[in-house]
C-alpha cells in the first residue's frame, strides 16, 4: 500500500514480524504495535463481544509512549503516512486473532488523512481483503471529524467505502459541529458517542432519560449506536438502559495486544452492573 506526500512509500516496507508473527512498524526510533480493544452487544442477560477496535502502541527504547506523545513528534507532511502505516498494520494483524465473525473497527482523521490519499488507500485496502480472508461488511471504517472546518469533507470517502462494501461509522457523536448534518451526509452505519461527554452526562440523574432519547432518534435512521469509554458500572447501565447496540470501555475490556488471547466468551451483565444501594 502507498502513500502520498512529498515522498511516496510503501507502507509495508516499514513492517516486520517477530519471531512469532506478529508484525509490527518502525518508523525513525519508534516501534509500532497493534493493539485491539473489545466491543460487545447486549444479548439477554450478556454481554456478547463482537468486533475490536484496533490502536496503535509506540515503544522507544523498550518502554511505551503515549500515541498522542508520538504524533506530536511526526512532521505534518508525514502524518497521512503514519496514519496509512498503522492502518495496514492493524489490518495485517487482525487476520492472525482467531475471532470468529468479529468485526474490525479503525479510524480515519479527517484532519490529517487527506482525501486523495485516503481514497487511494481505501482502494488498494479493498483489493488485498480477500487474500487476507476478511470479508468487506466486517471492517468498520470510523471517520472522524470533530476538527471542525480544518476537517476534509468525507463525502467522497464515504462513498468509497460503500463502493467497496466497508462498514462507515461516524465517530464523536455530539462533540462535532453540525451533529445533524453530519448524519445526513455519512449516513453511517454506527454512530459512536464520544466517551468524555457520556461521562458527562452520567453524572447527571436524569441521564438515563436524556441519553435515552438520544439514542431513539439515532436509531430511528437504522444506525446503531456504539458508546465508548464505558468506566463505572453507572455508565454501562446508563447506555443498556438506554438501548445502546455496542458497548467498549475498560470497565468491559482494555485493549490487548496483537498476539493476545482474546476470549470470546460472554459477560453477564448483572456482575457489572451497579449493586442496589450501592448510590453509584
Amino acid at each position: 500500500m502507498t502513500t502520498g506526500g512529498k515522498k511516496r512509500r510503501l507502507v509495508t516496507d516499514a513492517i516486520f514480524a517477530d519471531e512469532i508473527g506478529v508484525e509490527y512498524a518502525i518508523h525513525d526510533e519508534f516501534r509500532l504495535r497493534s493493539a485491539y480493544q473489545p466491543i460487545f452487544t447486549p444479548r439477554g442477560d450478556l454481554l456478547r463481544m463482537v468486533a475490536v477496535e484496533a490502536v496503535v502502541e509506540a515503544h522507544r527504547k523498550g518502554g511505551s509512549v503515549c500515541p498522542a506523545v508520538f504524533l506530536d513528534t511526526i512532521d505534518p507532511d508525514e502524518r497521512s503516512y503514519i496514519g496509512a502505516l498503522c492502518r495496514t498494520l492493524h489490518v495485517r494483524n487482525f487476520r492472525n486473532l482467531g475471532l470468529r465473525n468479529a468485526s474490525l473497527f479503525f479510524g480515519f482523521d479527517s484532519d490529517i488523512d487527506t482525501r486523495d490519499g485516503a481514497i487511494s488507500e481505501l482502494r488498494q485496502m479493498s483489493g488485498r481483503l480477500e487474500e487476507l480472508d476478511l470479508h468487506p461488511g466486517l471492517v468498520m471504517c470510523q471517520i472522524d471529524v470533530r476538527h471542525g472546518d480544518d476537517a476534509a469533507p468525507p463525502g467522497e470517502m464515504v462513498r468509497e467505502m460503500r463502493a467497496s462494501g466497508l462498514g462507515v461509522v461516524l465517530t464523536g457523536f455530539g462533540v462535532a459541529e453540525g451533529g445533524e448534518a453530519l448524519l445526513n451526509l455519512v449516513r453511517p452505519d454506527v454512530v459512536r458517542v464520544d466517551g468524555p461527554l457520556f461521562a458527562l452526562l452520567c453524572s447527571y440523574p436524569a441521564a438515563g432519560r436524556l441519553f435515552g432519547r438520544l439514542v431513539t432518534m439515532l436509531k430511528t435512521g437504522g444506525t446503531q449506536v456504539l458508546v465508548e469509554g464505558i468506566a463505572t458500572p453507572r455508565q454501562l447501565q446508563v447506555a443498556v438502559e438506554a438501548g445502546a447496540d455496542l458497548l467498549q470501555g475498560v470497565l468491559l475490556s482494555k485493549p490487548l495486544p496483537a498476539g493476545a488471547f482474546f476470549d470470546q466468551g460472554p459477560l453477564v451483565t448483572g456482575a457489572l452492573l451497579p449493586r442496589t444501594g450501592s448510590g453509584i
